[in-house]
């Protein structure tokens, strides 16, 4: 007997050796295979597919948080004391991972489609365990540390939901290639009736998904509402150190509205623009005052806080990564900044007939100024000259004495509340982070007269949601690149977007069940041709003497790599056929 290993060698297939050799380590075509998968090859292979939906999850998550990347940072910050890009890592190592998973993915694929058994390489599979485990981790930590990001999923839903459903059912349609190969290749009924249910339910699932996606920017043209107008949160921190001179003259360049700051009191009653508690941060302090760099921002007086350097952080860090492309004279302008005082903003915005709001903090109880920190406030703001009317008010304390002593100020909240409540306080503005609200809640604001400001707006994508939505006005880490955007990034009728729809769905559906015929009639053709069949009656037409002498040929030319398989074969009139033994 003449087994149909050795003649398998003549066969290559380099396509098909790098597929099998790459996934399984598989590279000769005797270590490959049609016979079923094992369980626990099922299992590893429904495990790499559960770690390839969460890697997409997490990245898809990365890629929408990039609105908030520096509130990220700073959070970090405050856990652990040391200013450090933690998105880099975050970023770097989940671009690898979906790659690589998303690769092996696609070679998972390929055996299927090919009929080829699968066999995960063990080495594989120790990466696959180590990215689903990374993922499970990451998202454990980001719930318990960041949670209130997951709101923005939802949010960028709205923004990028009918794109994403466009790209889902195109690739449902290709994955029909698969399934249909498989069903016409399956010699069990009951198989081949899951596996069409199976799909044909994910199928009409995404056909009718649309019914659930909602969108603001879905809407007739002419309702669009005004430009939502853009507030410098700390200046424009991307162009110059926030909370700077600078960083608001560089905002006031981007022709925004107004211009937003963190107030901190000092110790002889001083109001100053710092974010953080201390100055470790954003100033020299370490130098200047080394045995005090700890010490809370308050704890300082406006003397020693006019010694330090606000500016030198900025280019050492450079935490928005914009350095680069600034000139030499930004750079020096920019090592100059030094901590800028609430009279100093108020006058600059004056100047520019600015609107101003503020978020006051309240100096611990052992500060000089704790009982008389609003009443410290209002006596600058009065002695800068700013119009009443461009200062947004934000602290509850004491705000009937406020209204008393400056009733032009603009009454605003930082907490949510109905806008019954904002009316009988005589509130007339809503500052909130974007992910506290949502389109109903704007609605509501606008017809009760409540002007709402949302923060921290840095993307197009999400600016263009809001606007959509209806918001008055946003405030901004980036105004030089929402300037960019003078219209929503999309906007489609809701008739336009049902004919998207509807149109999408019926190509796939007649791609769909094109793929299943011409997979029926390729493999009907391929189960025509039966070799077996062939040899056998090729065996009747030849004298056995003729078979042994083909048999010792075959065995020879092995040995001496001299001519083909087929051509023996052809030689005796025998088909060329090198899956099957031969049997005398």
């Amino acid at each position: 007997m003449v087994k149909h290993q050795p003649l398998q060698v003549y066969e290559r297939q380099l396509c098909l050796s790098c597929i099998t050799g790459i996934y399984g380590c598989r590279w000769k075509r005797y270590q490959r295979s049609h016979d079923d998968t094992t369980k626990w090859e099922l299992l590893w292979s429904l495990i790499l597919l559960l770690t390839f939906f969460l890697l997409f999850v997490w990245s898809y998550f990365w890629w929408e948080a990039d609105n908030d990347y520096n509130e990220f940072n700073w959070f970090l910050y405050n856990r652990s004391g040391e200013w450090t890009d933690g998105t880099v890592p975050i970023l770097a190592t989940t671009a690898a991972g979906f790659t690589y998973v998303s690769f092996l993915m696609v070679l998972a694929l390929c055996h299927v489609a090919l009929g080829q058994q699968l066999n995960l390489h063990w080495l594989h599979k120790i990466g696959v365990t180590a990215a689903l485990l990374t993922t499970i981790i990451g998202i454990v930590s980001v719930n318990q540390t960041w949670g209130q990001e997951w709101d923005v999923v939802p949010i960028s839903l709205q923004a990028t939901g009918p794109f994403l459903h466009i790209g889902a059912l195109a690739a449902a349609t290709a994955l029909s290639w698969i399934v249909a190969g498989q069903v016409a290749r399956a010699e069990k009924t009951i198989f081949q009736v899951v596996v069409v249910l199976l799909y044909l339910s994910m199928l009409l699932g995404l056909y009718f998904l649309p019914i659930y996606i909602t969108s603001p920017c879905i809407m007739d043209p002419s309702s669009l509402k005004p430009r939502p107008e853009v507030f410098g949160h700390q200046g424009d921190p991307m162009l110059a150190p926030e909370n700077t001179l600078l960083s608001f003259q560089r905002a006031l360049q981007m022709n925004v509205t107004g211009l937003e700051a963190d107030v901190t009191i000092s110790m002889d009653g001083v109001p100053f623009l710092m974010r953080d508690l201390t100055l470790r941060r954003t100033t020299d302090v370490e130098k200047v005052f080394p045995d005090r760099e700890r010490d809370k921002a308050s704890q300082f007086n406006w003397t020693d806080l006019q010694q330090l350097n606000a500016g030198q952080w900025f280019l050492k860090y450079d935490p928005f990564w914009t350095v680069n492309k600034m000139s030499l004279r930004e750079k020096n302008l920019t090592a100059k900044q030094s901590v800028c005082s609430l009279e100093q903003l108020l006058r600059l915005a004056s100047f520019h007939n600015s609107t101003v709001v503020f978020r006051l903090r309240r100096p611990p109880p052992e500060h000089p100024c704790y009982t008389t920190w609003i009443n410290d406030t209002l006596q600058v703001v009065q002695q800068s000259g700013v119009p009443q009317s461009l200062v947004m008010w934000t602290p509850d304390d004491e705000r009937a004495q406020v209204k008393s002593f400056a009733p032009g100020f603009i009454q605003t909240s930082l907490v949510k509340r109905t806008p019954k409540d904002l009316q009988s306080s005589g509130i007339s503005r809503l500052l909130l982070r974007y992910n506290q609200v949502n389109t109903n809640d704007i609605t509501d604001y606008s017809r009760n007269n409540i002007s709402l400001t949302l923060y921290t707006v840095n993307e197009p994508w999400l600016y263009s949601v809001l606007w959509c939505s209806g918001v008055a006005s946003v405030s901004s880490e980036a105004p030089h690149i929402l300037k960019k955007v003078p219209y929503p990034i999309w906007l489609l009728r809701p008739n336009e977007y049902c004919l998207m729809w509807v149109s999408a769905d019926l190509i796939s559906f007649a791609v769909v069940i094109g793929i299943f015929i011409l997979q029926k009639y390729r493999m009907s053709g391929m189960r025509s041709y039966n070799p077996e069949q062939i040899m056998l009656s090729a065996a009747v037409r030849t004298s056995s003497r003729d078979i042994n002498v083909m048999k010792e040929k075959l065995i020879f030319s092995e040995v001496r790599n001299g001519g083909s398989a087929e051509e023996l074969f052809e030689e005796h009139g025998f088909d060329s056929y090198t899956n099957q033994s031969i049997s005398q």
